[in-house]
């Protein structure tokens, strides 16, 4: 049994990395450990520190405002500092900082304050998939990026002790305490990463070529890249998808924990154990499924996935309170649904993107996702504030398009191919 797991094509894959891939998947647990062990519990600590829905739902919109910004700046700022450099500045601002300011929060200002900054981060995850790309082989990427959403899934071994510690000294004492775990651990995983990786042959070309510019004299150089994007139907696609799943994303991490605790009433400190139970799913799934798929046109399972969450969440909006086991059901088919979209999407997006110009496209494409976004925190926010099922009844409507599109997408390119 052991020699076949290690025998295992994720393994196999995971053994062979070198250069900047390998120190940015072996690093990457140091980041979504700390991450997803805060992550379910954000919006419950907001409702526990006195913030109601539809100023939770303001501060999400806040920071997807900022996070335009510095989108629109970062790939200018990637190609003007270097990725390497820039990942492991923005990196620091946009994580350790809010840490911090999440660890001592009392009231709607500092959250404010702490989605701003944390907003830079829409920098670094512009150089950062720079780094993990280029230089990589596409035939691997499918397993790479199962590597590094599986390195968050770990932490779903430590979820149980949130519950004990939840029970035990409280909902807010304990998210103050894992915010502070979380600064230590993502600024060391910072310090790691940066000696482990090296500037990329794009990043370096790119610096020479945009010596003696400013960012903003960079920005405006974006024309023909806009012009290059507008010209190319599998970007378009790509854009169209990334605005579907970053709407549905922004609204499951927003207020999943809020209708669970707050309309199916069940506790807090229950919350981590179906944490558990969706991440095993899922790790259970990047194993058995998401190897067989390296091959396939990633539009065609993305279909399959975005099915299973419109189940998942139909779910959970018809469920009555208290229906723990129905409740699990529902988290495990999302479970099992959102390896086919997330992974496959990131996929897509780097193999429609023109690796010339990765920085400034990923950067054009992600202010319009951003811009599309944005009001949703708002929205779903009024949403909740009238019935708490309504943000999900936007989620199920929009994955019915997603289908549409994917499923289009795919029956083109299958034409293309003959």
């Amino acid at each position: 049994m052991t020699t076949r797991l290690f025998d295992h094509s994720l393994i196999a894959t995971l053994k062979s990395l070198r250069g900047n891939v390998r120190g940015a998947v072996l690093t990457e647990p140091m980041w979504a450990i700390p991450y997803n062990l805060y992550a379910p519990f954000v919006s419950v600590y907001m409702l526990a520190l006195g913030l109601t829905d539809s100023q939770i739902g303001l501060i999400a919109s806040v920071g997807l405002a900022c996070q335009i910004f510095w989108t629109m700046l970062s790939g200018a700022i990637t190609d003007k500092f270097g990725r390497k450099r820039t990942t492991f500045v923005v990196d620091a601002i946009a994580w350790s900082i809010p840490c911090l300011i999440w660890a001592v929060a009392q009231d709607v200002n500092a959250f404010l304050l702490a989605a701003i900054v944390n907003a830079t981060w829409r920098i670094t995850h512009n150089s950062w998939q720079c780094l993990l790309v280029e230089g990589t082989e596409p035939a691997i990427l499918v397993d790479v990026y199962s590597l590094i959403y599986i390195s968050g899934l770990l932490a779903a071994f430590f979820s149980p002790l949130t519950s004990v510690l939840i029970a035990h000294f409280s909902l807010v004492p304990t998210m103050r305490g894992l915010y502070f775990f979380a600064f230590i651990m993502m600024t060391a995983k910072f310090i790691t990463m940066n000696a482990m990786v090296e500037e990329t042959e794009h990043g370096l070309d790119r610096m020479r070529a945009t010596r003696g510019q400013n960012v903003f004299s960079i920005v405006g150089e974006s024309r023909s890249v806009l012009h290059e994007i507008l010209h190319s139907p599998a970007t378009l696609v790509t854009g169209g998808l990334l605005i579907i799943v970053a709407i549905a994303t922004l609204i499951q991490n927003t207020f999943w924990s809020v209708l669970v605790t707050e309309k199916l009433l069940v506790p807090p400190e229950y919350l981590p154990l179906y944490s558990v139970a969706r991440s095993v799913t899922m790790l259970v799934f990047y194993f058995t499924i998401m190897p067989k798929l390296r091959t396939v046109d990633a539009r065609k399972p993305m279909v399959f996935g975005f099915a299973g969450l419109i189940l998942s969440w139909l779910i959970l909006v018809i469920i009555p309170p208290q229906s723990y086991y129905l409740l699990l059901i529902s988290v495990i088919i999302e479970g099992c649904s959102i390896p086919a979209v997330s992974t496959l999407l990131d996929k897509l997006v780097a193999i429609t993107v023109d690796p010339k110009e990765r920085a400034r496209i990923m950067s054009i494409l992600y202010v319009v996702v951003l811009a599309c976004t944005t009001p949703f925190g708002w929205i779903a926010g009024q949403a909740s504030q009238i019935n708490r099922s309504l943000p999900f009844v936007i989620n199920i409507v929009l994955l019915c398009i997603g289908i549409a599109v994917a499923y289009t997408a795919s029956r083109r390119s299958a034409v293309v191919s003959q």
